[in-house]
């Protein structure tokens, strides 16, 4: 007689209603994309049951997203245009955008719709506002500072020709286009 105990491949009931719960939690607390919480969920649940096996996890955390589905909790699309729309309103670019929401497991499909209407030249004018670059500068700028800024909008994301329009705008244009508005 062999001492074999068979490994579950399947998760427990204990399993299953612990992970309706811990979504249910996570996603009261702060929207996610699905690989936020499939990894989320299998991060946990390594830490919460002992002996758990990798086929376990999987379907814990598939359990999760399917869960979070069918109670209309979990949706990319919607994510993807309020984290553009947010960042746009805080002076991201197109660029740092879709490398954030590339990091978060939003589609590539998803992100080229979600930034189709985001400005790039709107969004450089209110990081300019922000760090009083270009037209809301108080000094007078000289070769070092124009370096500087341009510099801040290409670690940013912008190109040297938005960096360069933004720098070069005078202030009315700028808060003409701030009082436009993001389409």
């Amino acid at each position: 007689m062999t001492d074999q105990t068979e490994v579950p491949s399947a998760p427990t009931a204990r399993m299953l209603t612990w992970v309706r719960n811990s979504t249910i939690y996570r996603l009261e607390r702060r929207m996610m994309t699905e690989r936020q919480l499939f990894d989320a969920i299998a991060r946990k649940a390594k830490q919460k049951f002992e002996d758990i096996t990798a086929e376990q996890i999987e379907a814990l955390a598939n359990a999760a997203v399917k869960f979070a589905y069918d109670i209309k909790a979990l949706d990319d699309v919607a994510y993807a245009e309020i984290a553009t729309r947010s960042a746009i309103r805080g002076g991201k670019s197109r660029r740092a955008i879709a490398q954030k929401l590339s990091i978060k497991g939003v589609s590539k499909d998803i992100t080229a719709q979600a930034l189709s209407e985001a400005d790039d030249l709107y969004a450089a004018v209110i990081m300019a506002r922000k760090r009083r670059f270009g037209p809301f500068r108080r000094d007078e700028a000289d070769q070092k500072r124009m370096q500087k800024e341009i510099s801040a909008f290409a670690r940013n994301g912008y190109s040297f020709e938005i960096a360069n329009r933004v720098y070069r705008m005078s202030l009315d244009d700028a808060e003409e286009i701030l009082a436009q508005g993001s389409p």
